[in-house]
C-alpha cells in the first residue's frame, strides 16, 4: 500500500457541515465514514473508498478551520491528478458561491435565504462516474430507498480497500454485472438496464466523461443514452462536473421550494424553468439555496 498527502486550503467561512452532511448520507457507512468534531462548527474527518484507475483508494480527509489535510492510501499506484480531482470535488471547491451571493443580495426571494446561510457549498461526488450512477439510481424514488440501492450497488460492483472500507466502482466494474444481479436486489428493470448501458458505453470508450468537455456537449451525449433524461443530466453536471449553471427545474424539491418562497402552489416544469432563467449564469447555486430553504425556518 502506498500513501500520499495533499493539503487543500479552505476559504474563510468554509461550511464544514455541508461536506459532512453530503458524505454522511449512508448511516451504514459502507464506502464513506464521517466523524465531525462534537460541539464545533469546524473540524472532523471524512474517509471515502473509491476505485481510481482500477486501484482501491481510501481518501482520508481531516478538516481544520482553514485547510483540509488529505491522506491518500492506495492499494497500488493510483493516478495523482485523478486523486486530486476527487478531493477537490468532495470538498465542494469547484463553484465559488460569492458571485451568486452578490447577484442576489437584493433579491426578494433568494436574498433572505442566502443571508441566513452564507457560503453554501455544492459538494460533489468523488468522480463524475459516481455522480452519474448516483443520479440514475436515485431518480424517481425516495432518498432512503436510493441510499439502500446505492449500498447494494457498491457491494455488487465495488471492491474492499485494505482498510476494510468499500470502494465505489468504476465503469469497467459495473459493465461486468448482468441484469439479474441488479433486478434480484430491488433495482427496477429500467434502472438496471440504464446503469449497465451507461457503464458499458463509458467502459468501451464510446462515451466520454472528460471534465474539460463543454457542458452543452456533455448534456447532448448523455441525453442520447436511453434512460437518461434532463433531470439526470443536470444533476450529474452539478454533482459530477461542478458546472455553475445547471437548471434543476425538473427537480421536485426545487419546485416545492419555489412554490413555498412565493407562497403559491408548486410550479410546473416550464414555469420553474422560466423562474430559474433569471439566475443565469448561477442556476446551480440557485438550486442549492432552494434546497437549503426547505430546511430553514419559514421566518
Amino acid at each position: 500500500m502506498s500513501e500520499h498527502h495533499h493539503t487543500i486550503a479552505l476559504p474563510a467561512g468554509y461550511r464544514h457541515a455541508d461536506a459532512f452532511t453530503f458524505h454522511g448520507r449512508d448511516a451504514d457507512a459502507l464506502a464513506e465514514r464521517v466523524e465531525p468534531e462534537a460541539g464545533r462548527s469546524h473540524g472532523g474527518r471524512i474517509r471515502k473508498g473509491v476505485l481510481l484507475g482500477g486501484v482501491p483508494v481510501m481518501l482520508d480527509i481531516t478538516l481544520h478551520a482553514d485547510r483540509a489535510e488529505c491522506s491518500v492510501a492506495s492499494d497500488g499506484a493510483a493516478p495523482g491528478d485523478v486523486v486530486h480531482d476527487a478531493l477537490v470535488n468532495m470538498l465542494g471547491m469547484r463553484i465559488d458561491p460569492a458571485p451568486f451571493e452578490d447577484a442576489v443580495r437584493d433579491d426578494p426571494l433568494l436574498g433572505p435565504v442566502v443571508a441566513r446561510q452564507p457560503g453554501l457549498r455544492v459538494i460533489q461526488s468523488a468522480t463524475v462516474f459516481e455522480a452519474l450512477t448516483w443520479a440514475i439510481i436515485g431518480q424517481q424514488i425516495n432518498l432512503s430507498f436510493a441510499i439502500a440501492l446505492r449500498r447494494t450497488f457498491i457491494g455488487l460492483a465495488g471492491r474492499a480497500h485494505s482498510s476494510g472500507l468499500w470502494c465505489y466502482p468504476e465503469a469497467a466494474d459495473v459493465a461486468r454485472l448482468d441484469l439479474e444481479q441488479l433486478t434480484s436486489r430491488k433495482f427496477s428493470g429500467a434502472k438496471a438496464e440504464t446503469l449497465l448501458r451507461f457503464a458499458r458505453l463509458v467502459a468501451d470508450g464510446a462515451l466520454s466523461l472528460d471534465r474539460a468537455d463543454d457542458p452543452a456537449a456533455v448534456g447532448e451525449r448523455l441525453l442520447a443514452v436511453k434512460g437518461i433524461g434532463p433531470w439526470t443530466v443536470n444533476y450529474a453536471l452539478l454533482r459530477g462536473w461542478g458546472y455553475a449553471d445547471c437548471s434543476l427545474h425538473g427537480d421536485v424539491a426545487v419546485r416545492n421550494a419555489i412554490g413555498r418562497l412565493r407562497g403559491t402552489e408548486r410550479p410546473g416544469l416550464r414555469e420553474a424553468e422560466t423562474f430559474l432563467e433569471a439566475y443565469r449564469p448561477h442556476r446551480t447555486m440557485a438550486a442549492a439555496y432552494l434546497w437549503a430553504s426547505l430546511s430553514q425556518d419559514a421566518g
